[in-house]
């Protein structure tokens, strides 16, 4: 029946009277005695460009160079302890110098989602399924089982006794020990011990490990980063969502984390790429590049890119070094960006 004959208006109804009106409006019609009608800017408009505006106060990075990455689709990167970037790029993991050259190509044989270069030598490569450790200098490399139910792994941390994984298919991160057993499962729900869980509209979950040995996890759904300890329990979190130059916007960020050496935390946002700084208590400090740097990873611009690329295959990742060199990757255009603060 239609609802005007049954006397309802439903929200459909309602919204198209409101669009006529809106239009109306913008056409200046014009009343019977002749008056036109004033236009007025819609109230509920999505500013999209007023969003990419940020206070030129707040951006305290400067760009100091760019690596391109031709030999695949680049996903995730991480700083070894001497300098050098390690990145996860198609089927190889790459290794570039501290003055922005290629140093090594290696063949992995399967799509590599993440690395994380650990001492001498030695790295730990997660695929979507699985993790491999890899030591250079005995040429041995350790092959783990594939994970339980649908894995789909995103991130990496590490330590002198565990590895740290995120997997996103399953919304968890794993701690395990270096021949792969399951020690623990973190940041599922469990109410008794007040983790509420991680919320992934997307599959961008991140693990970082702190100095002071917490581990930080990105919750995108719920627009803030988490704070652990190694045996599972939140300590705290931060973040919330909206449109602020200091919040979270769109439906899932950040979706990347890294760690500077003082404890601020590096973040990544995607739709509206930007990076940002915060303090150790969530407060925001700075931004290190803001939206226009990153032109073809904006939300009306992702069509365009790479054909076939994989639900991961958007937005940003991040990492720093221990000089407080924040390397941005960019996924659409395959872009290094190398960032350095700014003299006070």
């Amino acid at each position: 029946m239609n609802s005007e004959a049954s006397g309802r208006l439903t929200r459909r109804d309602a919204l198209a009277r409101g669009a006529a009106g809106v239009a109306a409006m913008a056409a200046g019609v014009t009343g019977a005695a002749g008056a036109e009608v004033v236009r007025e800017e819609n109230p509920w408009r999505y500013d999209v460009d007023q969003l990419r505006r940020v206070d030129p106060a707040l951006v305290q990075y400067r760009e100091t160079r760019v690596l391109e990455v031709a030999q695949g689709p680049a996903r995730r990167l991480a700083f070894a302890e001497d300098g050098e970037l390690h990145v996860a790029a198609g089927r190889r993991w790459l290794v570039a110098s501290r003055d922005g050259s290629w140093r090594r190509d290696i063949a992995v044989g399967d799509v590599l989602r993440c690395v994380r270069p650990w001492g001498k030598g030695r790295a730990v490569l997660a695929f979507k399924e699985r993790v491999e450790v890899w030591d250079a200098e005995s040429g041995r490399v350790v092959r783990w089982p594939a994970f339980p139910g649908k894995p789909f792994l995103t991130g990496l941390a590490v330590t002198e006794r565990e590895i740290f994984v995120a997997d996103s298919g399953n919304r968890v991160v794993f701690r395990c020990d270096w021949q792969g057993r399951v020690e623990l499962r973190l940041g599922e729900r469990q109410e008794d011990r007040h983790v509420p869980g991680l919320v992934l509209p997307s599959p961008f979950l991140d693990v970082e490990m702190g100095a002071d040995g917490l581990i930080r996890v990105n919750n995108p759904g719920r627009h803030r980063v988490e704070t652990y300890t190694r045996d599972g329990d939140l300590e705290a979190s931060w973040g919330r969502a909206g449109v602020g130059p200091e919040a979270f916007c769109g439906c899932c960020n950040p979706v990347a984390i890294a760690l500077l050496p003082d404890g601020r935390c590096v973040t990544a946002e995607k739709g509206l790429p930007r990076v940002k700084v915060y303090r150790p208590d969530g407060t925001l400090e700075s931004f290190v590049a803001v939206p226009d740097a990153f032109g073809a990873n904006t939300s009306d611009a992702r069509g365009r890119g790479r054909e076939g690329q994989d639900a991961a295959q958007d937005g940003l990742d991040v990492a720093v070094d221990g000089r407080g060199t924040v390397a941005v990757l960019d996924l659409i255009s395959d872009r290094i960006h190398f960032y350095q603060r700014r003299e006070a």
